[in-house]
């Protein structure tokens, strides 16, 4: 028996074309629509057997927050991610947020259609090789070479992750200057560094930036010994 679902995906042509092919294979499409703010509302609304939620961004913060939305209001809907070839922290949120399986965006139709069935059967619908990828990133977030905090955090010297920490904590130049022992023109260049290196154009960013990748806890607290005079160039 076909599956009644839905077709969401950032491409409305790629999920124009998806719903044909499925509705030639005896499906039951109820809608094929691009993702906007309403698409957990209509998800929802319509209540299908089986979302098939296209994402370009599997990794991106937020991207499957439609996902956590559609299992809060109708547990019942099977959700199935359709992405590119991801990487393990993608596929760990995407199920992470509820959804019952991934397929890739170049896989063939009769692959997306038992991805289908699965889902609707209470399976999770992902490759062996994709899930195992899951499971190790889950296990060793840590030693994954992507980890973005990580990245951020070595790309500053420790004088600079220490102002970052310190600004993260509402410190303005004055305050920073008087805990670090430097002059209040040294610490506003070691602020401005900061800001460079990280990509953004503010204070409030730098600490948003930090926060959301996970290197203020990979930092530690901020203090120590206070520098000699040589150290106040820095």
């Amino acid at each position: 028996m076909g599956v009644r679902l839905m077709v969401v995906d950032d491409h409305r042509l790629l999920a124009e074309a998806l719903a044909s092919a499925l509705k030639l294979r005896g499906h039951r499409v109820l809608a094929a629509a691009a993702p906007a703010a309403g698409a957990a509302e209509l998800v929802i609304s319509r209540a299908p057997e089986v979302c098939l939620l296209g994402t370009s961004a599997p990794a991106e913060p937020g991207t499957f927050d439609p996902v956590v939305r559609i299992k809060k209001e109708r547990p019942q809907v099977a959700v199935v991610v359709l992405g590119p070839v991801p990487s393990p922290r993608g596929i760990a949120a995407a199920f992470a947020a509820g959804a019952s399986g991934y397929v890739r965006h170049d896989e063939r139709i009769e692959g997306v259609e038992r991805a289908l069935m699965k889902a609707r059967a209470g399976e999770a619908a992902v490759a062996p090789a994709l899930l195992q990828g899951a499971f190790s990133e889950l296990l060793n977030p840590a030693a994954q070479p992507d980890d973005e905090g990580q990245r951020l955090l070595q790309m500053l010297t420790p004088r600079e992750v220490e102002v970052l920490v310190r600004v993260a904590d509402g410190e303005d130049t004055r305050l920073i200057a008087a805990g670090m022992g430097i002059a209040p023109s040294t610490a506003r260049t070691h602020v401005q560094r900061v800001l460079m290196k990280l990509g953004v154009g503010s204070r409030l960013e730098a600490a948003a930036l930090a926060a959301r990748t996970g290197l203020l806890d990979r930092a530690g607290p901020v203090g120590g010994e206070q520098p000699s005079a040589s150290q106040e160039q820095e």
